[in-house]
Order: structure tokens, then C-alpha cells, then sequence
């Protein structure tokens, strides 16, 4: 019990910055949308499963890597908490930008004409996979949880979560923004919105930075 108390505040706000990033809808959740407002609701939740296999492909491969790296390279902790930190940084930067601009949510779709579900589902898996930002925000994400010494069912308890909420959150996206309505009240709300999330990685990256290493 003492031991989940220590890195249950870590696991819960690696979480929470997980659900932040997904709620600023970037390229992969603006094809989710588009599909799912052009082509259907069923291509794009096909979209959705696999952007949300790619998530975890990425939290795999990060909480593999940064554990072998903190094993070997005791620095190492330290040059990725920074890293990731900084990147939290650039994001709350990038989110407080977004808030002043009066731009409406622009949806996108996919070139290359329909596909079966499989084909949606692949394309979903490409586009995560193939994401080059992608890899910086996980490596900030599990950094906030995943500390030094910390024992293996912390990663898989970050893997899991953040796996499970990717899919609820991505399939919520496709089910909800298959009508116009949606895509039009969430513009409304979009400076608001924005404003909170650089609020959120603000926090988390002063947070991540002056953290005890």
C-alpha cells in the first residue's frame, strides 16, 4: 500500500496530461473527426482503433526504452525529466497561441478515396506510428510518472491506462463528431478550451522541471 502511494500522484498526472493532449485536437484526431463526418461513423471509429493501437505501440516502445535507459544511465532521468519538461513548456506556449487565434476547428480527411474498415484502421495505425511528434509527447507523458527505482507495474499501470483512455477518447471523437452539430459546438467552446489546456501543461512542466531528481 505505501509503495502505490508513492507513485500513484505520478501515475494519475501522467494520466491527466495523456487526456489533455488528446482533448487539443491535433492531426490524427482531426482525420478521426473528418472521417467520421465525411465517409461515416463506422470508418471513422475504424480510424480511431488504429490511431489508438498506434498510442500504445508508442507507450510500449517508451516505457521499454526509458526503462532500460534508467537502468544503464543514472543522468539519464535527469536529461529526459528536463527534456520533457521543456516540451510541456512549448505545448502550454502553443495552446495559449491557439486561444488567441479566432480560427474555427478545421476537420481533414484522408486522400485516396474510401476504404474498408481495415484499410481505415491501418491508415489510423500509419498516421500514429509515423507521427514525429508523437514520440516527444509520450516520452514527457511517461516521464511524469515513470521515476527512478520505480518498479515494473508502474509502467505497465501508465501502458494500460493511458491505452484504454485512448480508445474511449478516440471512439468518443468518431461516434460524437459524426454529425456537423458537434464539430460546431466544440469551436464554440475551442478558445476556452485551449486556454486550459496551456494552463494544464504549464503546470506539468514547471511541475516536471523542479521536481526532486
Amino acid at each position: 500500500m505505501d509503495s502505490i502511494a508513492i507513485y500513484l500522484p505520478g501515475i494519475l498526472l501522467a494520466y491527466a496530461a495523456f487526456l489533455i493532449s488528446i482533448a487539443s485536437p491535433g492531426p490524427n484526431v482531426l482525420a478521426v473527426i473528418g472521417t467520421s463526418m465525411e465517409v461515416g461513423r463506422k470508418s471513422g471509429m475504424a480510424l480511431a482503433l488504429g490511431v489508438s493501437l498506434g498510442s500504445f505501440c508508442w507507450a510500449m516502445l517508451t516505457v521499454l526504452g526509458l526503462s532500460a535507459l534508467l537502468s544503464t544511465y543514472a543522468i539519464a532521468l535527469t536529461i529526459i525529466k528536463v527534456g520533457g519538461g521543456l516540451y510541456l513548456l512549448w505545448l502550454a506556449y502553443k495552446s495559449f497561441k491557439a486561444a488567441r487565434q479566432k480560427t474555427d476547428l478545421v476537420t481533414k480527411t484522408l486522400a485516396g478515396g474510401d476504404r474498408s474498415p481495415v484499410g481505415y484502421f491501418l491508415r489510423g495505425l500509419a498516421i500514429q506510428m509515423t507521427n514525429p511528434k508523437a514520440v516527444l509527447a509520450w516520452i514527457a507523458i511517461i516521464s511524469i510518472g515513470l521515476t527512478e527505482g520505480a518498479p515494473v507495474w508502474v509502467g505497465v499501470t501508465i501502458v494500460a491506462g493511458t491505452s484504454l483512455l485512448s480508445v474511449i477518447i478516440h471512439l468518443t471523437y468518431a461516434v460524437s463528431f459524426s454529425t456537423p452539430v458537434m464539430v460546431h459546438l466544440y469551436a464554440k467552446a475551442r478558445r476556452s478550451i485551449q486556454f486550459a489546456l496551456g494552463s494544464f501543461f504549464a503546470f506539468a512542466g514547471i511541475k516536471l522541471l523542479s521536481s526532486r531528481l
